[in-house]
């Protein structure tokens, strides 16, 4: 089982690399993959900050690496780009696999209470166990100076995890995101089973009800929304968010864009503002 992470792939882009790498999670019981984009390196010393992305449901570590374009900018604004996968993996839990929404790439970034799915803790993964790793074995990944975004489920995970860790993160954004889950029906399928079935729990994860109790926040949270979005009005309830953020003064920019849908040619379009938003703020 190793945990120091190994170099399963390298491909060069936008003169710098996509390196996807395998390591076993203490975490999460099992091997992980995840991609770093390191942009061209002015210097041997030289450090950069980071981006953490935190992908959708039915998503690995691959999506965003290669449908997103994000590289183009990551390179020329210097930021290093870190995509985790979704869920564990390998586990062979049952009824892991028997929807796409439930169990595996659909991990929901929080740390699971029920005892069948113990080893769902991707909110530990991504908030301590990976920012640890990259510090241990990549010396030219600055982790103080850290954005986080998303999309979907991954955006859920973004400002959750952004709001509760408002010392660690500099910057959030995200892509049409879950984030009223407790009265959607995705988030309410996974919060009964991975958390059970006392609904102030499901609140710790859910970003309209954070947005009382981690208030204090001063950068602009940047959200991009499809008007086109099959899912906008049952599952992803941006205005829920934005009433809550006006309530509680915090700074929102939420950008309906018309005729846009759910996927990743709507994420393509809008990315290089989002990398940008992170890269002023992490170079502050």
């Amino acid at each position: 089982m190793e945990i120091k992470p190994t170099e399963v792939s390298s491909l060069k882009m936008f003169e710098g690399y996509n390196k996807r790498y395998k390591h076993f999670s203490p975490t999460l019981g099992c091997s992980m993959n995840f991609h770093i984009y390191f942009p061209p390196s002015p210097s041997p010393s030289h450090k950069f900050p980071v981006l953490y992305w935190l992908s959708g449901l039915s998503c690995t570590d691959e999506n965003f690496i290669i449908k997103s374009g994000a590289q183009r900018v990551a390179s020329s604004e210097s930021i290093a780009l870190v995509v985790p996968d979704t869920s564990p993996r390998g586990l062979n839990v049952e009824g892991e696999a028997d929807s796409w929404d439930f169990g595996l790439s659909a991990g929901f970034y929080l740390n699971a209470t029920q005892e069948k799915w113990k080893n769902w803790r991707m909110y530990d993964y991504v908030v301590k166990e990976l920012p640890q790793l990259l510090n241990e074995n990549f010396p030219q990944i600055d982790t103080s100076r850290a954005g986080v975004s998303g999309h979907s489920m991954g955006g859920h995970g973004a400002l959750t995890i952004y709001l509760k860790n408002l010392d660690k993160y500099k910057s959030v954004s995200a892509f049409a995101p879950i984030v009223n889950p407790i009265n959607c029906p995705w988030g309410q399928k996974a919060f009964t089973n991975y958390l059970g079935g006392n609904k102030a729990d499901w609140e710790d994860y859910d970003a309209t009800c954070l947005i009382s109790k981690f208030n204090d926040v001063s950068a602009t949270i940047l959200i991009d929304q499809g008007e086109a979005d099959k899912f906008l009005h049952d599952q992803l309830l941006p205005h829920k968010f934005e009433e809550a953020c006006r309530k509680a003064n915090v700074p929102l920019l939420l950008r309906l864009r018309p005729g846009y849908d759910h996927a990743y040619n709507f994420v393509a379009t809008f990315i290089d503002d989002h990398i940008r938003h992170h890269a002023q703020a992490v170079k502050l």
